[in-house]
């Protein structure tokens, strides 16, 4: 039997309804050594012949059998394998990779066999030496001639080290000099024991094989041998493969590279979206972490502010909802119910409760230091819920002693209100006393140190006094000390939460006791705000993406037009629709990673420009962009490339190899 053979071959193309029958039952056998021509005009059905000897043609009957085993030609994985293990192609037009090198286009059927990767570029340098132009392996196929051309499509054919060499017009576009070194050449090859396969209409190429076959109006006319064909060879074959991921990686980039501008353009629009993402979710982290920062300044974030719970009616006479007093604690209050001592004590039972300490709130104090007088809006007693950093200039208070707002003492020290820090300062307020009758509090107190309400969020003055002063103040003069609200220090920072909710669900005889509030609700609620409108300006810059989206769609259609014959190629050499896929999928991804690697760049540089320009604001640093917000846009940008990618990479995918190579 003979190495190949083809039985009852039947083809006809349709137009309409209209049948054309191209070949009309081909029976032929062919033998490894043998250089064959096949001889016809043009039109006569010897294109269409070697595309089904090429396994690129599957719409066809009868059967093609290659080394004593039936070809399936229902098999789309088989034909694949077939074209790399057996095939190798030399087309009239050359079909060369235009954005390859000339080395590359060998490699590029290399790429599928088993040899390492210095085995297979020093192949590549020996099949361009054979041919004459390993001194042009750096060079693109348009800086080449076509008689070169013709020979770097010699040397990729025979890269892959295949039994069967289909050459289709491979002098039509030649010289009578190129013409005859091609020959030449193609008559090496069958020399070393492969079957060459020719399609021409030319006498001359046809006399330099041992075989021509008359193709004549669908049929076999005659069958001549015109001298005995080289005698088989026992060779050892190189080992193919499945092309592996990385190779469609590296030819996506390799094309990128040569469209770069083209494709800079794409990868700054898109960068633009990605940036505005980064930006706004940045601003919102720095916003966020700015009133953070502030506001813990202010209070201890490791203690709750507790009051007695009460139902409260709504103003306009409603039902009674349950909830906190809006007012802060007062010692003359009267709407708020008072904490009693059994409730403290329930209170100091509760887990992770370190310390509890009631909370006094003075209003309309009197402040006299020698002959000047100044009054203060509010004062409080000092507790763990106060920060030391509260304290600018000096320490905080002990017994007899207070801390006084940097407003409070230029008053009371015009020429050096530094000044203030170790004088006694005598303070007096009006409360109601137990018989409910309004007196006078008076008491004294060493001031130890300034605060300063200008350098924070805070609203008024910061002004404190030691509870013990306090509290013995009171006692002089019969004020009642029992208080509407409570500082409750809990023991770490991660068991607020679950603490603050415990007293919360404190009852007494079946009824709640207690409503607790920490900083940290606060802040989780204002955090909760800011990143709400971080998340809609970062929404409102991902319009910009979805136009980045479309630019990349776009530009993979306009890739994938473009490259139809690079696809028709790479399939002739063996190359699967996964191939395919892949190659155009992993372009966007290029495109996408670039994207967001640029929009990272810029964003830093931003971030850092804005930063120093809102330093005269408050010296921190307003725009933070975070590991995680860099991670979300590189998965951004890789959701949006592979989406972009989708419908163009299935398109190139799907395109008939027969028409691709035949496309302009």
């Amino acid at each position: 039997m003979s190495y190949l053979e083809l039985h009852d071959i039947h083809k006809a193309y349709y137009l309409n309804k209209e049948k054309f029958p191209v070949l009309k039952g081909i029976d032929l056998n062919f033998d490894l050594g043998e250089f064959v021509s096949i001889l016809g005009e043009s039109g006569g059905g010897k294109s269409t012949l070697m595309n089904i000897i090429g396994g690129l043609d599957r719409k066809f009957s009868g059967s093609v059998v290659i080394d004593h085993k039936p070809l399936n030609y229902k098999d789309e994985k088989s034909l694949d394998a077939y074209r790399r293990e057996t095939i190798g192609y030399i087309y009239q037009a050359y079909n060369l990779i235009g954005h390859l090198t000339v080395l590359d286009n060998v490699l590029i059927s290399l790429d599928m066999t088993t040899l390492s990767r210095q085995q297979r570029n020093d192949r590549a340098h020996d099949l361009l030496k054979r041919v004459g132009l390993d001194d042009q392996s750096t060079k693109y196929p348009n800086q080449l001639s076509g008689g070169q051309k013709q020979r770097v499509a010699i040397a990729r054919a025979l890269a892959s080290d295949p039994k069967v060499i289909i050459a289709d017009e491979p002098t039509g576009a030649l010289d009578a000099e190129n013409t005859q070194a091609v020959l030449k050449i193609l008559d090496e090859i069958a020399a070393e024991g492969r079957l060459v396969i020719t399609v021409t209409h030319s006498q001359t190429v046809a006399n330099a094989g041992t075989r021509i076959v008359h193709l004549e109006d669908g049929h076999i006319g005659k069958d001549e041998t015109i001298r005995q064909p080289y005698p088989k060879q026992d060779v050892k074959y190189l080992q193919p493969q499945k092309l592996p991921a990385i190779v469609s990686y590296k030819t996506a980039f390799k094309h990128f590279k040569f469209n770069f501008w083209r494709n800079s353009l794409i990868i700054i629009g898109t960068a633009i979206g990605l940036f505005a993402v980064l930006l706004f979710t940045g601003l919102g982290n720095g916003i966020s972490g700015y009133i953070t920062n502030q506001v813990n300044a202010l209070a201890n974030p490791q203690v709750i502010t507790v009051s007695a719970h009460q139902k409260t009616r709504s103003p306009s006479g409603g039902s009674p909802t349950s909830g906190a007093p809006s007012g802060g604690p007062s010692s003359t209050s009267t709407k708020q119910k008072s904490i009693t001592d059994p409730q403290i004590t329930k209170l100091k039972s509760v887990n992770h409760v370190t310390k509890v300490e009631k909370n006094y709130s003075l209003s309309g104090v009197t402040v006299k230091l020698d002959n000047k007088t100044t009054t203060l809006t509010s004062m409080s007693n000092w507790t763990s819920s106060v920060t030391d950093n509260t304290v600018k200039y000096g320490s905080k208070p002990k017994a007899n002693e207070v801390i006084i707002d940097k407003s409070t003492a230029k008053k009371l020290v015009p020429s050096g209100w530094k000044k203030a820090i170790g004088k006694t300062v005598n303070f007096t307020y009006q409360t109601t006393n137990k018989s409910h009758k309004t007196v006078s509090v008076p008491f004294s107190a060493k001031v130890s140190g300034i605060s300063d309400s200008s350098s924070s969020v805070s609203m008024g003055s910061k002004d404190y006094v030691s509870t013990s002063t306090l509290v013995s103040a009171m006692n002089k003069k019969n004020v009642p000390t029992s208080v509407t609200s409570l500082s409750v220090s809990i023991d770490k920072l991660n068991n607020v939460k679950s603490t603050t909710s415990a007293v919360n669900k404190l009852t007494i005889n079946g009824t709640r006791v207690f409503t607790a509030v920490s900083i940290n609700s606060m802040i989780d609620t204002v955090q909760t705000f800011i990143h709400l409108a971080s998340n809609i300006l970062a929404g409102i810059a991902g319009i910009a993406l979805i136009v980045s989206a479309l630019m990349i769609i776009v530009t993979m259609f306009m890739s994938v037009s473009a490259r139809t014959k690079e696809i028709g190629i790479l399939r002739a050499i063996g190359e699967s629709k996964t191939d395919i896929r892949r190659l155009f999928i992993s372009e966007s991804l290029i495109i996408g990673g670039l994207s967001a690697v640029l929009a990272v760049v810029i964003s830093y540089g931003v971030s850092a420009l804005a930063n120093v320009l809102l330093r005269n604001l408050a010296n921190y640093n307003f725009v933070q962009i975070g590991l995680e917000n860099v991670v979300i846009v590189f998965i951004l940008a890789i959701i949006i490339s592979l989406l972009a990618s989708f419908l163009p990479a299935r398109r190139a995918a799907s395109l008939n190899p027969i028409d691709a190579l035949s496309s302009d």
